[in-house]
């Protein structure tokens, strides 16, 4: 069976890193997971970075493409839910909602893993989820890769450096890693 992940916004946003994470998705790694509220924050953050009008085109082509992703927490209980950020809860609520097994969050510390254990969700963070993944299936990773490194050229309409656009995004193990074999 494969994993069910809770996507938090700071991983949809930058494009980069959401092309990569969910590239991996459309290969079947794993079934991402977020919720409404979710991808208002990166439509907030887009908007903040006067980006906003291209952040509402890929919101509504995300939701075309991953149509049972987008999961409804009306049903958690958020006040029952106990972060150290009480704004983060309903990261958590869409997590349960979901039934996610794992949340992938740039975030680590505003997700104890204790809280999150007694909903048997486990916090990851990308760079650690991706160079998992690339672990486990390097032509997977490389192809995604490519694809998005392909992608932020033509974009760009330059090169662009492979491992300084992960390294931007906040994947320095992946770009160690990317497609080389074992990152240190």
């Amino acid at each position: 069976m494969t994993h069910r992940v809770l996507i938090d916004a700071c991983v949809l946003y930058p494009s980069v890193l959401r092309a990569v994470v969910l590239g991996c998705a459309k290969q079947g790694a794993f079934v991402p997971l977020w919720s409404d509220r979710i991808l208002e924050e990166w439509r907030r953050a887009a908007y903040k970075n006067d980006i906003g009008p291209m952040a509402d085109t890929e919101i509504a082509l995300l939701r075309a493409d991953w149509r049972g992703a987008e999961v409804d927490v009306s049903g958690v209980p958020m006040e029952e839910l106990h972060l150290p950020d009480e704004n983060d809860r309903h990261v958590l609520a869409a997590a349960i909602a979901g039934r996610a097994d794992e949340l992938l969050t740039a975030n680590t510390g505003d997700f104890p893993t204790r809280v999150l254990a007694r909903h048997a969700i486990l916090r990851r963070h990308p760079d650690e989820f991706l160079l998992e993944l690339a672990l486990g299936d390097a032509a997977l990773m490389a192809d995604v890769i490519d694809r998005v490194h392909a992608e932020a050229e033509a974009m760009k309409g330059a090169p662009v450096n492979r491992r300084k656009m992960l390294q931007r995004c906040g994947l320095p193990r992946l770009a160690k890693w990317d497609g080389a074999g074992p990152a240190g």
